[in-house]
């Protein structure tokens, strides 16, 4: 089994885990609505996508 010979030290840990940080994801605004909306998704509260009624929505 292998095992290391030597202790790494926290400057090469913290090196090894620079990239796995967890990154906020792009929000955009529907063009149409104006509310937030992740990019390439149909608008959850509209239901627009590029322009275009996808999902129609029942309106309270």
């Amino acid at each position: 089994m292998a095992v290391p010979k030597k202790r790494k030290s926290k400057s090469k840990r913290n090196m090894r885990r620079s990239h796995d940080s967890i990154n906020m994801p792009g929000v955009t605004t529907c063009p149409h609505c104006h509310e937030p909306v992740l990019p390439h998704h149909v608008c959850p509260e509209c239901g627009t996508y590029k322009g275009k009624t996808i999902v129609e929505t029942e309106e309270s």
